[in-house]
């Protein structure tokens, strides 16, 4: 059974081609999901598949040149419901 994950991230993630490049390190995972900015600075990115793939996939982004950044992160879990392939809204 895929999982959920949502992180909402502070810090310096707009404008920095966050969305763009949580992106392509998502095509080197077995992951599905989307990511967009808000309107208080933030940016919040779903993504689904198990949790072993995701829980590498959001260590990968805190290991890009992402991780600098980010000065906090929000996750919550819970289950998948189906999503396909990775987009930016």
């Amino acid at each position: 059974m895929a999982e959920r994950v949502q992180v909402f991230y502070e810090g310096r993630v707009q404008g920095v081609g966050f969305r763009y490049s949580a992106k392509l390190v998502a095509r080197g995972f077995d992951v599905c999901g989307w990511a967009r900015n808000l309107p208080d600075g933030r940016v919040e990115m779903v993504a689904e598949g198990q949790r072993a793939e995701l829980e590498e996939f959001l260590q990968a982004i805190r290991d890009s040149h992402l991780g600098g950044f980010i000065r906090r992160e929000e996750t919550a879990w819970s289950t998948g419901t189906g999503l396909r392939g990775f987009e930016i809204r």
